[in-house]
């Protein structure tokens, strides 16, 4: 079985119809990678960047509040909070911002990001599984809501609250223990996840349910099921479990207690082609069919999606800087490897890549298929993008492109062999066709990585005794 296809099989629920954007973004994309060659932001001194499609996350944004405006009842509240770690650079949230997107955090450097972005305290969520004292008092100054990870943090919680308007919307997060998907790593509603209170576990539901009745503050129930490799059947399922605590909370306190129902995010995404899928439109249709009384107006929404917004609108393209052989398979050795695609490199069978070559003037390479290897630049035989893959012959002076790492690549950079950052750019194309770039972020320089490995503390070993 090639990658692609291992991709559809994990994913589950992909269908088959075609994506009537697919085209269009492949299109924009080709002409981002010829314009970047062009402009010259990729050459031989600039070897590697990320490209974002500032239309195709607009599009996706559009696809997310459309899919739940078509099964909510008229006036229901929904915040759809892009989680920040999928991709923590302030110019994409200002964006997300714009197209009525707030922000799912999990650390202080994300909330400050998301500050910095300009998204409001009521359209932000933290969520962090290991929150301070500090990081609790800061939301709650702010009037941020928070969803409690366990009893121990719901103490904390306790005390700061105590005696004070409560302005921040607050929450328990539990497990409903349903199962795990293909990749063990991102599985987070196992009967033995980090994340929640595991409502399966001796006692654990009838605590929360009391946690609720002892705290006429608690108005939000939130449960995260989603991750890549989970089926949509999978996530609605355990949408389905909150939704009936939430119903028994209510029952038993005799009135709309909860009244915000977080159902996380962690929408898959089809690595496999260009192809969506699933959509925002499947999985909302899904949960209408599955939880119907979460869409009649009595609960509001919150939403968690992240690499499902932007995965498809991002590529890391870099120069080939050397083709050579080995065993007689074709090998190029380019700049993009670890540093960029951690994931991919450490777990290729989980996060396996689909790659497309460029010639050297940044225009779709045509020619035979060839098995390949597309390699990085870090000092270890496994820093592969892409191992046995089938493409027109990379040679040296062309260009291979990672597709579909808009999310959870080149902003979460790894600093294997003290590589720098490369820079990000974000592209739109104009009715004429030409392609016009914007800085998101820009490449790291040298003196930054020194400064950052403590070159203002050269002599502070040497001088201890």
């Amino acid at each position: 079985m090639r990658a692609n296809e291992q991709i559809r099989d994990r994913t589950g629920d992909v269908t088959a119809g075609a994506d009537p954007r697919a085209a269009g973004r492949a299109a924009r994309r080709d002409a981002a990678v010829r314009a970047a060659v062009e402009q010259g932001f990729l050459d031989t001194d600039a070897p590697l960047v990320g490209l974002l499609d500032v239309t195709g996350i607009r599009e996706s944004a559009a696809d997310l509040r459309a899919a739940f405006e078509a099964v909510t009842a008229p006036g229901t509240p929904v915040l759809h909070a892009f989680a920040v770690k999928a991709s923590p650079l302030v110019p994409v949230l200002r964006l997300l911002r714009q197209e009525g997107i707030g922000a799912e955090v999990a650390s202080p450097g994300e909330l400050a990001l998301a500050r910095a972005a300009g998204v409001e305290p009521g359209r932000t969520v933290l969520d962090s599984p290991a929150k301070t004292p500090a990081e609790l008092r800061e939301a709650l100054r702010l009037g941020i809501a928070v969803n409690a990870d366990n009893p121990q943090e719901l103490e904390r919680i306790d005390a700061l609250v105590a005696g004070t308007d409560v302005r921040s919307p607050l929450g328990i997060r539990v497990n409903p223990q349903v199962g795990g998907g293909s990749i063990e790593a991102l599985s987070t509603a196992t009967a033995t996840s980090k994340f929640g209170v595991a409502l399966r576990d001796e006692g654990a539901r009838e605590w929360v349910v009391q946690a609720y009745l002892d705290r006429p503050w608690l108005t939000r129930l939130h449960a995260h099921t989603g991750s890549q490799g989970i089926a949509l059947t999978m996530m609605a399922r355990g949408v389905a479990e909150t939704y009936e605590l939430a119903e028994e909370i209510n029952r038993r306190a005799g009135r709309r207690q909860v009244d915000t129902l977080d159902i996380g995010g962690g929408l898959p995404v089809n690595f496999a082609s260009e192809e969506t899928g699933p959509t925002y439109a499947e999985y909302a249709r899904l949960l209408k069919e599955t939880v119907p009384g979460l869409f009649d107006g009595r609960y509001g929404l919150v939403t968690e999606f992240g690499r499902s917004l932007l995965a498809k609108h991002g590529t890391v393209v870099t120069r080939v800087e050397y083709a050579k052989s080995a065993g007689g398979r074709p090998v190029a050795v380019t700049h993009a490897g670890v540093q960029v695609a951690t994931r991919t490199v450490y777990a290729p069978q989980s996060w396996p890549l689909r790659i497309a070559a460029y010639d050297a003037k940044g225009l779709p390479k045509e020619g035979p298929a060839v098995v390949q290897d597309v390699a990085g630049p870090a000092c270890f035989a496994g820093d592969l993008l892409a191992q046995g893959q089938e493409l027109p012959l990379l040679e040296q002076g062309d260009f291979a492109a990672a597709l579909d790492t808009g999310a959870y690549y080149f902003a979460h950079h790894y600093a294997y062999n003290s590589l720098p950052r490369p820079a990000v750019l974000g592209y739109a194309q104009s009715p004429s066709g030409g392609i016009t770039f914007a800085t998101v972020r820009p490449a790291q320089p040298i003196e930054e990585i020194v400064t950052e490995s403590g070159a203002a503390h050269t002599e502070s070993l040497t001088g201890l005794a």
